[in-house]
């Protein structure tokens, strides 16, 4: 009852439309700070435009190697790997929004308001998967106007983006477990590069992993990285083995679906501890 003697109106839980409206105003928000300040969407696009151009061309002849994945051109082989690493590396930074929000005390400010607690979850997710995709597209885009040609259509570059997308999520979501629980830019830092660049190497990213030890191949087989990059690269083939790249892109999916719970679980021990 109210102080007025009237009952008092039920309080409902956000419900699923709720959830989707907060997701999109919030992915708004970010994609908004991305228009304002394109240089960080261009920067996150020169490292894998260098690894593209100029590593397309100073190792185009390793295709000739035996052994080597066949292939018409190493810039072929190359491409996927390219896409996966951009979206790897931009992923890697997503928890930098949340550190950001932290410092400035935004994210107390939403965590008082009525905003879905999913929605500041998965906005992140979607916010990062939408810049992977745009980024992918351009550097396609490079790789055919440099000469790739890629066998597998339009289907192929789907699934593709879809496997860049799953590796987007992962890793985006492991960013924001260490954002939440570290809560500071040099702890995201340090786990950033503690494994970007290990996952990128132990994988058949720049060069086919037939070619290396027999131990990098055993740990590249356990490598989410490894598992997007075989999904690209087998969309795109002129003959796709469409067995190995769905049992891939379930691979993924399930790794995306547990670092998403992670992440859900870091973020209510934030809530309960502010």
């Amino acid at each position: 009852m109210s102080a007025t003697g009237r009952p008092r109106a039920a309080v409902r839980p956000p419900g699923a439309g709720t959830a989707l409206t907060h997701t999109a105003v919030l992915t708004a928000r970010q994609l908004r700070a991305v228009v304002r300040v394109p240089a960080f969407l261009v920067m996150n696009l020169v490292q894998p435009m260098i690894w593209l151009l100029l590593f397309g061309q100073l190792f185009r002849s390793v295709v000739e190697i035996p052994g080597f994945a066949a292939g018409s051109s190493y810039l072929e082989f190359l491409t996927p790997g390219v896409v996966m690493m951009m979206a790897l590396f931009g992923s890697a930074w997503a928890g930098t929004s949340y550190i950001q929000d932290m410092e400035r005390g935004v994210m107390d400010r939403l965590l008082t308001s009525p905003t879905h607690r999913g929605a500041l979850m998965v906005s992140s997710l979607v916010h990062q998967a939408v810049l992977t995709v745009v980024q992918t597209l351009v550097v396609l885009a490079v790789a055919w106007w440099c000469g790739a040609r890629f066998g597998g259509g339009i289907l192929g570059v789907l699934v593709l983006l879809l496997g860049a997308v799953l590796l987007t999520a992962t890793f985006s979501a492991l960013s924001n477990v260490a954002a939440l629980v570290g809560r500071d830019q040099t702890v995201l830092i340090g786990i950033s590069q503690l494994l970007t660049i290990p996952l990128m190497f132990l994988s058949s990213a720049l060069m086919d992993t037939r070619l290396a030890a027999p131990w990098v191949r055993d740990v590249a087989a356990f490598n989410p990285f490894e598992w997007a990059v075989v999904v690209g690269r087998g969309a795109l083939a002129p003959d796709p083995d469409w067995g190995e790249v769905g049992a891939h892109v379930g691979y993924l999916a399930a790794v995306a679906v547990v670092m998403a719970w992670a992440a859900t679980r870091a973020f209510r021990a934030y809530q309960r501890s502010t």
